[in-house]
């Protein structure tokens, strides 16, 4: 037993993991139970949602304690006006209203098409203290046929009830006034220990002519009973462990 004890010791690393090199047909025939398997590292799409000349896509189900971190990416979102912005809020009762107190900060990068101007700086026209209206994520898109806004938002731990609600974005777009490429950071919090449960996007003015925006959770494993075997970068198994030998964190299944 104790050679068997220090050959499977030798394949977990220090926080517990099993390496691939001490996964086979032996090693795993006595597992009874898989709690989860899941690809993309642990990335779920939820819901998704195109817009079509839409006034805003709400997100109002499947925001809740199940997933700590939230992924949202925004394909080329198009407005139907010109010189407008995307922007979102956050709802705590299930989107009857939409008016999270949010402080924010931004910053931006851009370069136009004549190669005339490269900017960095910060973007005060996406900063909010204190606010109940919506978050921008830019102001002064294109609405060129072949002009879109392309992005991804991450909202961390919505359903904590201690804590802020944080949330990290980043866009790019073509903007209306020198067609140019511009990047633009915003990072804030939701000022609120109430969970958050629906977010609402939309244009400051106009629709949201086209565009698809999807939305995923992004899986945790973090309970006292539950430890994970990374097979590969792309795939996580979780299962319970029925002993654990603390010294050498080796778990017999």
């Amino acid at each position: 037993m104790g050679a068997i004890t220090r050959a499977a010791a030798n394949n977990i690393t220090t926080s517990g993991l099993i390496l691939p090199a001490g996964i086979n047909d032996a090693s795993v025939a006595s597992i009874t139970e898989l709690a989860q398997v899941s690809a993309g590292d642990g990335i779920t799409l939820i819901s998704s949602q195109t817009a079509s000349a839409s006034s805003s896509i709400s997100f109002t189900t499947g925001i809740d304690s199940t997933y700590r971190t939230y992924l949202f990416k925004f394909i080329n979102i198009h407005p139907s006006a010109a010189n407008t912005g995307c922007q979102f809020n956050f709802s705590t009762d299930g989107g009857s209203n939409y008016n999270v107190t949010k402080t924010s900060t931004a910053f931006y990068t851009a370069h136009n098409e004549s190669d005339s101007i490269a900017e960095l700086g910060y973007y005060g026209g996406a900063d909010l203290a204190q606010s109940t209206g919506y978050q921008p994520f830019n102001i002064a898109m294109q609405a060129d046929s072949d002009s879109s806004m392309s992005a991804y938002m991450y909202l961390f731990n919505p359903s904590d009830t201690t804590f802020v609600k944080h949330f990290i974005s980043e866009n790019n777009f073509m903007s209306y006034s020198y067609l140019e490429s511009v990047r633009i950071f915003v990072a804030g919090y939701g000022n609120t220990t109430s969970a958050i449960n629906a977010i609402r996007f939309q244009m400051s003015s106009g629709n949201i002519d086209s565009g698809t925006i999807h939305m995923y959770g992004i899986a945790w494993y973090g309970t006292d009973h539950t430890n994970i075997i990374r097979i590969s970068r792309k795939q996580e198994v979780s299962i319970k462990e029925t002993y654990e030998h603390r010294k050498n964190k080796v778990f017999y299944i």
